[in-house]
C-alpha cells in the first residue's frame, strides 16, 4: 500500500506535471523524402516494366467486320444483368466500360454503345449490340450489318 501511495504521490509532482504538459500531444510529422528520392533515382528500365505491368492492353483505335443483336439474357460477363432497351454491347477483349461508336455501313446510321458483355463467338462478327442498339442502327430486320467500331473512350 506504500509503494502505491509514492507512486500517487510521484504522479502529482511538479516535475511530471511539467513533462506532461511539455509533451506533444501527437506525434511529429515523418519525413519521407530520403525513399521518394531513391524511387526517383531508380533505373529507367525497372521503372516501365512496374508501368507496363498496370497498363491495359493497347485498344485498337478501329475495326469493321459484322454485328449482330441479341435480346435475352440473364447476366452479361460484366455480373451485371442484362438489360435490351440499354445501349451496350458485347466485345471479345476491350475492358468492360469501354465506350463504342458504332456505325451501320450501310445505311451511315450510328450509336454509342457501353461493353459490358464478352462475344460475339461467331466468326466474322466484331460486336454483338443490344436490342435497342440494333434499332437504333437499323439493323432488326437483317439481325447483321456490316459496321466500323471506333473507340470512343
Amino acid at each position: 500500500m506504500a509503494a502505491a501511495a509514492s507512486l500517487a504521490a510521484c504522479a502529482q509532482s511538479s516535475a511530471v506535471r511539467q513533462a506532461r504538459l511539455s509533451a506533444p500531444t501527437r506525434p511529429a510529422a515523418v519525413e519521407f523524402r530520403p525513399q521518394i528520392q531513391r524511387a526517383e533515382k531508380a533505373p529507367e528500365s525497372m521503372v516501365r516494366v512496374r508501368h507496363a505491368e498496370l497498363s491495359p492492353p493497347p485498344v485498337r483505335a478501329a475495326s469493321s467486320g459484322l454485328a449482330s443483336y441479341y435480346s435475352e439474357g440473364q447476366k452479361t460477363a460484366s455480373g451485371e444483368r442484362f438489360n435490351p432497351s440499354e445501349l451496350t454491347a458485347a466485345h471479345r477483349s476491350l475492358p468492360f466500360g469501354t465506350r463504342l461508336q458504332v456505325t451501320n455501313v450501310k445505311t451511315g446510321r450510328s450509336v454509342v454503345v457501353r461493353v459490358n458483355d464478352r462475344g460475339p463467338f461467331v466468326q466474322g462478327r466484331v460486336v454483338d449490340v443490344s436490342y435497342s442498339a440494333a434499332q437504333a442502327l437499323g439493323m432488326v430486320n437483317t439481325g447483321v450489318a456490316p459496321v466500323k467500331v471506333n473507340v470512343v473512350r
